[in-house]
């Protein structure tokens, strides 16, 4: 019991209210990591320069999403792990704006970061709903696709550029499906809590 709670995130049944409330925002991360990974199918022709930019318009978004989220009150989890979410997602597209001058092996490094950091939250996440909610296991699996995705780019960042494009989409479509059903059924269970 006492290691459960020393994991910041909900485990009690007024912080799973608050989560289901926000489930509109999981939504819409989700919707924009498809849309993402479908344009990276999308173009055939496209650099890995210029998926590395979308990544990092990806990414901003996302860390727009979780900082939104701290003001809406409807997110269930510590404002402090949405202010680091919403930070990483934020200093990973401007270090690509900002300096387009690093290489496109660097920027990969970059992008495996942030999603080897994000896997490792949103499975601390899933298993800390894990009484509360019966599909906590989409939220781990999220993350365990997170943590691969992000040690595959780690431990290979020269792999060949369009498998290279075709790995970041696919992460990116399967991700984003899964955050779009976890979503509605925190929506579902939102409508079965008491009010």
């Amino acid at each position: 019991m006492a290691t459960q709670h020393a994991l910041p995130f909900p485990h009690t049944p007024t912080e799973l209210h608050a989560l289901t409330k926000g489930w509109w925002i999981m939504l819409l991360r989700g919707l924009a990591a498809v849309a993402f990974g479908v344009l990276a199918f999308a173009w055939p022709g496209l650099t890995i320069v210029t998926l590395i930019v979308l990544f990092a318009a990806y990414a901003l978004v996302d860390g727009l999403f979780a900082l939104f989220s701290i003001f809406s009150r409807d997110h269930g989890v510590p404002a402090w792990w949405l202010l680091l979410i919403g930070l990483l997602g934020i200093a990973t597209a401007a270090i690509t704006y900002f300096w387009p001058g690093i290489t496109a092996m660097m920027l990969v490094m970059i992008i495996g970061a942030w999603a080897l950091v994000h896997g490792i939250f949103e499975i601390a996440a899933a298993f800390n709903l894990r009484k509360e909610l019966e599909d906590w296991w989409i939220l781990a699996l999220g993350g365990a696709i997170s943590m691969i995705f992000g040690g595959l780019l780690l431990f290979n960042p020269g792999a060949g550029a369009l498998a290279l494009v075709w790995l970041i989409g696919l992460y990116a479509i399967i991700f984003g499906a899964l955050l779009v059903i976890l979503s509605f059924r925190l929506k579902s269970v939102g409508a079965r809590l008491p009010a």
